[in-house]
């Protein structure tokens, strides 16, 4: 039976390779994702919804933020109009399945781009930048990296900050949490004695509550990018956001954006 089953596995393979050989199929070829975009009139956007300034909702359950704004001037550059897309909440957890698997046109939620990310989807240009910072609370004696040794540090799953606690305080215990919000309320709650993150997010906290407060160290200088499917298919959509990005930033409007979101 053994030695059948090898035969018929031959015979199927070679009968595949007759059939490439003399009938050459037409390689498969993914549909332009701009094409797409402009026959649907609408961008399908994910963000962070719990990341203040970046992207969370207002009182009335409308998404606002710096990132929705960015979302909403590339609908405008591509669309003609800055209404012309539709939010959909992500996680650092599952963003870049969401994107990757076309189940998004794009993900604008403070997403750093690193080498090993871009081994499974593409970016577009940085946007801005931010560093990893350290939240405590405002009586603690935590004032540096160095004092996390035997400490509780909260992290955001699938964040970078995640990965590179493991070698800036491997003498920690690293605490992981699904958003910034429940992370930030451990921190209140003396569950954890540091929260670590991007600064441009943990300065909001810092701003509205001052029982905890943001140390002046930064550990890295980290890129923000748009993040899309890997591909051909998002080619010319990538050409489009880049000069879209960069006409931002040649009429100040990244500056402008800063400032409007207290960056």
């Amino acid at each position: 039976m053994k030695k059948l089953g090898i035969i018929l596995t031959l015979i199927f393979l070679v009968l595949v390779g007759i059939y490439f050989f003399i009938f050459k199929p037409e390689k498969y070829e993914e549909s332009d994702l701009y094409t797409e975009i402009l026959q649907r009139g609408k961008l399908r956007v994910g963000i962070n919804t719990d990341s203040k300034p970046f992207g969370f909702y207002d009182k009335n359950w409308e998404i606002k933020g710096y990132d929705a704004d960015l979302a909403r001037y590339i609908a405008q550059y591509i669309l003609k109009s800055p209404n012309a897309v539709e939010f959909f909440p992500v996680t650092p957890a599952n963003r870049m399945l969401k994107v990757s698997t076309g189940e998004l046109d794009m993900v604008i939620a403070t997403v750093t781009i690193t080498p090993q990310r871009e081994e499974i989807i593409d970016f577009s240009i940085p946007y801005d930048y931010a560093g990893q910072a350290l939240l405590v609370r405002s009586d603690s004696r935590i004032t540096s990296i160095a004092d996390l040794a035997g400490q509780n540090v909260g992290v955001v799953f699938g964040t970078t900050a995640e990965k590179n606690m493991l070698s800036l305080a491997p003498e920690a215990t690293i605490i992981g949490f699904r958003n910034y919000r429940v992370a930030y309320e451990a921190l209140k709650k003396r569950k954890i004695d540091a929260l670590t993150s991007d600064d441009t997010i943990l300065s909001a906290f810092a701003f509205e509550d001052k029982s905890v407060k943001l140390l002046p160290k930064r550990y890295s200088r980290e890129p923000y990018g748009i993040a899309l499917r890997q591909g051909k298919s998002t080619q010319r959509l990538r050409e489009n956001i880049n000069f879209a990005i960069t006409d931002m930033k040649n009429r100040n409007k990244i500056i402008r954006l800063r400032k409007k979101w207290g960056l």
